[in-house]
Order: C-alpha cells, then sequence, then structure tokens
C-alpha cells in the first residue's frame, strides 16, 4: 500500500483526500492544515487523522499531495524532496519562478516522481483526442468563470489560464517566439479578466482568454490545422473532429457533400469520438500513484509544470507593461 499525505485541507483539499480514499492500493495516512475550521470540517468529512506538524507527516508517509494555497507550495515541497519523498502539486508550480526552477532541479536530484495537477490533461474530451493527429496551427481558447472569491490570490492568468497554457504547450510543442498580452482588475487586486496571445517559432498561433467575473462558466479549446478543426468543450465533455474529405471517401453518419471554391467536389466528415465518462481528479491522482508503485513516468512532469508557469508570468509582465503604456 502507497502511504500517502495531504497538505490543506481546504476546498479542493477534501475533494483529493475523498478521491485519495477511493484509489486502490493507497492509504490515506493523514493531512497538516493549520486552519483549525479547515482541519475540523476534513475530519467529520472523511475520518482522516490530522498531523500536528508538517514534518510529522511527511515522515509518516512515502508520498505528499500539495493541495494548500500556492504561497506554501516551494516550503512544503522542498521539505518533502530533501527528504526523498514523492510529490503530486496542485497547480500553479510554485509562486515564482526562482521557486519553480529550484523545485525542477530538486525534483532531479531527489530521484523521486512529482506530478504537477494539471486536472485537463485527464478531462474525458480531451483524452478522447489520443488517437488524433494534432498539428495545431491556430488555437483559440475561452475559460470562462462567474466569481468566486477563494482564489483571487493570485491573478486569473495563473487562477485559470494556466490550464489552457499547458495543453497548448501539450500541443504544439515548439518554442515560444512573442508574447503579448491585456488585461483588466474589475473586483480583485489582481486582474479578472485577460487575453494573450502566444506565437510559437514553428508558426501556430494562441489566442487565449480567462475570466472569472463573467455571468456564465465556459471552458471551450478550438483547435485549427491544415486538414480538421477540432472542438473540444471541457466543462461539457464534448469533442467534435471535422474534416474535409474526397467526394469518394466512405460517408460517415455525419458527413455531407460540399463544393469546394475551385469547383472540386468533396465531403465535410463530422466525427464524434467517443468520450469515456470519468472523474478527472481520481484519475490523475490514480495515474501518479501508479507511476509511484509501478516506476512508470508521470503524465504531467515538474518541467511540464515549470513550462506553463514560465509562460503565464510571461503574460503576467506583458499585461503588466501593456497596462502601464496605456495608464490602465
Amino acid at each position: 500500500m502507497l502511504k500517502v499525505g495531504v497538505f490543506g485541507a481546504g476546498h479542493l483539499g477534501k475533494i483529493h483526500m475523498q478521491q485519495w480514499k477511493e484509489i486502490p492500493n493507497v492509504e490515506l495516512v493523514g493531512f497538516f492544515d493549520p486552519d483549525d475550521a479547515n482541519a475540523e470540517s476534513a475530519i467529520e468529512q472523511y475520518n482522516v487523522t490530522r498531523y500536528d506538524t508538517a514534518d510529522a507527516l511527511i515522515q509518516a508517509c512515502q508520498a505528499l499531495d500539495i493541495v494548500s494555497t500556492t504561497s506554501t507550495h516551494y516550503d512544503i515541497a522542498k521539505k518533502c524532496l530533501l527528504n526523498s519523498r514523492h510529490l503530486f502539486i496542485e497547480k500553479p508550480l510554485a509562486n515564482t519562478l526562482e521557486q519553480g526552477r529550484e523545485l525542477v532541479k530538486l525534483v532531479k536530484e531527489a530521484n523521486i516522481k512529482c506530478q504537477v495537477g494539471h486536472v485537463e490533461r485527464y478531462n474525458p474530451a480531451y483524452l478522447a483526442l489520443a488517437e488524433e493527429s494534432l498539428k495545431p496551427m491556430f488555437i483559440e481558447g475561452h475559460r470562462l468563470a462567474q466569481f468566486n472569491p477563494r482564489g483571487t490570490d493570485v491573478s486569473v492568468i495563473l487562477d485559470l489560464m494556466i490550464h489552457d497554457i499547458d495543453i497548448v504547450m501539450h500541443l504544439v510543442k515548439s518554442p515560444v517566439r512573442r508574447i503579448s498580452a491585456s488585461g483588466v482588475s474589475v473586483i480583485s487586486e489582481t486582474a479578472d479578466i485577460a487575453n494573450a496571445r502566444i506565437e510559437f517559432d514553428n508558426g501556430c498561433v494562441a489566442n487565449l482568454t480567462a475570466s472569472r467575473i463573467s455571468l456564465k462558466k465556459m471552458r471551450k479549446l478550438r483547435i485549427f490545422q491544415r486538414d480538421a478543426y477540432i472542438s473540444l468543450d471541457f466543462l461539457e465533455k464534448k469533442t467534435e473532429v471535422v474534416r474535409i474529405k474526397d467526394s469518394d471517401a466512405t460517408k460517415g453518419m455525419f458527413d455531407f457533400p460540399i463544393d469546394m471554391p475551385n469547383g472540386d467536389k468533396k465531403i465535410l466528415s463530422v466525427q464524434l469520438p467517443e468520450v469515456v465518462p470519468s472523474n478527472a481528479i481520481r484519475s490523475e491522482l490514480a495515474d501518479f500513484a501508479d507511476a509511484v508503485i509501478n516506476d512508470k513516468p508521470v503524465r504531467v512532469s515538474v518541467y511540464d509544470g515549470y513550462q506553463a508557469m514560465d509562460v503565464a508570468h510571461q503574460i503576467l509582465k506583458k499585461m503588466s507593461l501593456h497596462n502601464e503604456l496605456h495608464n490602465v
């Protein structure tokens, strides 16, 4: 049994505790949270042991799950790594890029498994594209949420957009050439709505919008490439792939003929890849546990987490510069 401990008993920490208790070959040893209200609620709901100190929890476990506030990630992770403990760290990886770089270095030195919690990698809508050949040249993303005071300690870039940044970096696999961005603080001290344009060396462009002051929720990503248009709805768990095929190709249920501008006859094919329902949080935690138990690579590495964080901080800098130039 893999002995796991959780740092943080807030909203997401409690969800993680619930999922750990359902994952085979895992024993949820306990948790650490200095907040008495959070701790008492977790004990009451999940009958889990509260540890008095971070060090005591680390010593009792083989793997730790860090779901505390972002500002605490680095200090907790460093303690765990210096004790050679396997780590799952909720996104964003750390509070600063310097801290992120240090954690990448410590993970390598400790020779342990470390996974970053970019949960959308496990979204059923995204997993449905596993067999597709994806070579995006333009990506458009919208991640909109209704206002919730929880999470406003960081910019909407690190709170919401970072999910799409990670997906884009995973899809494009090319160095970033240029970033431009703008954002506005409406309710919080940090930006609540923002847009970023990321240009890559291979010619791909990603245009991402994130808001936490919208009237309705939306989590959509649209991918355009030479031979296809792909639509992902992370919220509704729906995936569509639209392609143009030769007129003599086998017709599918949702295919229909079209006339091209040059006079050619083609088929517009709409495919609906099978989306297998799953709990994304449980999947990512179970995948991490499997990587530790069976010595497999993690799906979202500490470097992946750092890379998404690096791009997010570049966006923040561009956004700040834009606001200064326009006296926002």
